[in-house]
C-alpha cells in the first residue's frame, strides 16, 4: 500500500497586481491506494489549487506544510519526478499540443515514466484496447494531442492516459465538467477499471454529485475558503446535493471555519 499525505498545507499565488494571495489555509489529508476521496465545495474554495500544488504547477507558492508520498518529500521533486513517483493529474482544462501526435505522445510519456520503452507489439495492443473501451475513434491516434477535440473527447483522452500510465495516485480535477451523460459513464468506467485493480488511490474534485453515482467515494471532504470544513462518508455528498453549500458561505462561513479548525486540531 502507498500513502499520499498532506499536512497543514498553506499555499499562495501572486496576483496580476503583484500581491500575494493565500488560497490554501492549512489543509491536511491522507489518501491510501485503494481509496477514493471526493473533494467538493463552492467555486474559489481552493480545490483546483490543491490539485495543481500536488502536481507541481509553478504558479502556486507553498508557504508551509508538507506533501509526502510513501515518506518521500513531494515538494522537493520536479514535475517529471512527481510523475515518475506515481502522481497523475487529469486536468480540468486539457491543453492542445500542436505538432505532437497522440501515438508519439503516449509512447514517449510511458517510456519516460518507466525508464524504458514498452514492447511495441504489446503497447499497440494495450492502446487499441483502452481506446476502444473509452469509445475513442482509432483515427485519434494519428491526430495531434487534443487539437480540435471536443471537451468530452479531451476528458476521455485524460482517462486514456490514466489507464495506460497506471499511477499510484490519480488527481481528477473536475473531470466531469462539460460531459454529457453518456461521456460521463464512459469516463467513470475507465476510472473504475483502473481503481478496481487496488493499486491506485483517487482524489476526485467535483462540484456536483452526479459523477459520484458512478465513482463511489469512500470519503467526502468539503472545501470552504481554503480549508476542509467538513468530512465524512458518501452520505455527506447526498446531504450536499439536498442542501447545497449555503450553510458554508456568507453568514454561515464563520461556523464552517470553526469546524475546519476543530478538524485540524
Amino acid at each position: 500500500m502507498s500513502t499520499l499525505e498532506i499536512k497543514d498545507l498553506h499555499v499562495s499565488i501572486e496576483t496580476e497586481q503583484g500581491v500575494k494571495k493565500q488560497i490554501l489555509k492549512g489543509v491536511s489529508l491522507t489518501i491510501n491506494t485503494g481509496e477514493t476521496h471526493a473533494i467538493m465545495g463552492p467555486n474559489g474554495s481552493g480545490k483546483s489549487t490543491l490539485a495543481s500544488t500536488i502536481a507541481g504547477h509553478p504558479r502556486y507558492i507553498v508557504d508551509s506544510g508538507s506533501i509526502t508520498l510513501d515518506g518521500e518529500d513531494v515538494l522537493s521533486m520536479s514535475v517529471d519526478e512527481r510523475a515518475r513517483a506515481g502522481l497523475f493529474l487529469a486536468m480540468q482544462y486539457p491543453v492542445e499540443v500542436p505538432g505532437v501526435t497522440m501515438t508519439n505522445f503516449l509512447r514517449t510519456a510511458k517510456t519516460a515514466l518507466d525508464g524504458e520503452a514498452p514492447s511495441l507489439r504489446h503497447w499497440t495492443k494495450d492502446v487499441k484496447a483502452a481506446m476502444s473501451q473509452l469509445r475513442i475513434d482509432a483515427d485519434f491516434a494519428s491526430r495531434n494531442v487534443n487539437e480540435g477535440f471536443s471537451g468530452g473527447e479531451k476528458k476521455r483522452v485524460e482517462i486514456l492516459q490514466l489507464e495506460l500510465f497506471r499511477p499510484k495516485f490519480a488527481i481528477l480535477d473536475e473531470t466531469d465538467s462539460g460531459l454529457d451523460v453518456d461521456a460521463l459513464k464512459v469516463v467513470s468506467e475507465g476510472v473504475n477499471r483502473e481503481h478496481s485493480k487496488g493499486e491506485m488511490g483517487t482524489l476526485l474534485i467535483t462540484h456536483y454529485t452526479r459523477i459520484l453515482r458512478y465513482i463511489k467515494p469512500d470519503f467526502v471532504h468539503v472545501f470552504v475558503d481554503g480549508r476542509i470544513a467538513e468530512q465524512g462518508g458518501p452520505e455527506l455528498a447526498d446531504r450536499l446535493e439536498e442542501e447545497g453549500y449555503d450553510r458554508f458561505t456568507g453568514a454561515n462561513a464563520t461556523a464552517a471555519t470553526a469546524t475546519a479548525n476543530a478538524l485540524k486540531a
